[in-house]
């Protein structure tokens, strides 16, 4: 071991011993270093697990003393729910005629602040809390001569509907609800002639009309709407409680009175369609 035994000289063999000897322990540190580092990370922070901080504490919401929310979410409170606004008319605008009647052309669904008196067939109609129907869209009008068929008598359904009450400064609306339930789109006429209402004093002594939309209409022509399959359009007509007299003769002198009507829809191989409403006297 001491006299290295080779061709060479033996001060080299001794070189390469220190050489060997050296990497050895440079390696023998080298693991000592990484074991005590690995050991030194597993207690640090107390010998919590992975050295992780302390939880914080979560600070409580304002307690029951604190102030309440009472206005719903949107920004609207109660207060503006329970008073309900007025249907939305259609882009046509009402146009008084001489018997006393108005046509909003493509109107939309609506509310009313007294709810709403829906009709059905032969039935009178009900309040139903003041809400206008959901699935409504705006009908388009579409002349006489329009390429769309016309609606099988069938495929369509009638209802009519207006608010519960009107005050003494209120213009009564009635609304002439079609629905298409088949699967193609088509026309209806709901002109004055066609789709006809009448208001009558709903009292035993006295039926009498007191106003119809076919007695002087402005435009007494069709009035075509087109309606897409499966959708439901709302043609509105308003009133300006003026009497009207047949083939526009002299109506009866004054307007209508406080008191409860009932208003009706007639048109061709449709049920008749009735609603009620009251004109208050304040």
């Amino acid at each position: 071991m001491r006299n290295p035994v080779g061709p060479l000289p033996s001060s080299i063999y001794w070189r390469r011993r220190a050489v060997a000897g050296l990497l050895v322990a440079l390696l023998a540190a080298l693991i000592a270093w990484a074991v005590t580092s690995v050991n030194g990370g597993g207690t640090k922070d107390d010998g919590k697990p992975g050295g992780s901080d302390p939880v914080e504490s979560i600070t409580p919401g304002p307690g029951s003393s604190g102030p309440r929310i009472t206005q719903r979410p949107g920004g609207r409170d109660e207060s503006e729910d329970s008073e309900g606004s007025e249907g939305t008319g259609g882009s046509g605008g009402g146009s008084g005629d001489t018997s006393g009647a108005g046509s909003e052309g493509d109107s939309g669904s609506g509310s009313g602040s007294g709810g709403t008196s829906t009709g059905g067939a032969d039935t009178a109609g009900a309040g139903d809390g003041g809400t206008g129907s959901g699935g409504s869209t705006a009908g388009r009008q579409v002349p006489a001569n329009s390429p769309l068929p016309e609606c099988k008598p069938g495929a369509l359904e009638l209802t009519l509907r207006t608010k519960v009450s009107y005050g003494p400064d209120d213009r009564p609306k009635f609304e002439i609800i079609a629905r298409n339930t088949s699967s193609a789109a088509c026309k209806t006429d709901l002109g004055p002639k066609n789709v006809v209402l009448t208001v009558t004093e709903a009292s035993e002594d006295n039926d009498d009309v007191i106003w119809s939309s076919k007695d002087c209409p402005a435009a007494p022509g069709p009035l075509f709407f087109q309606v897409p399959a499966g959708a439901t359009i709302v043609h509105t007509v308003d009133w300006n409680r003026a009497r009207s007299a047949p083939n526009c003769a002299t109506p009866p002198p004054g307007k209508a009175a406080p008191g409860t009507y009932l208003l009706e829809a007639k048109a061709p191989d449709t049920p008749l369609r009735r609603a009620s409403f009251v004109l208050k006297k304040d």
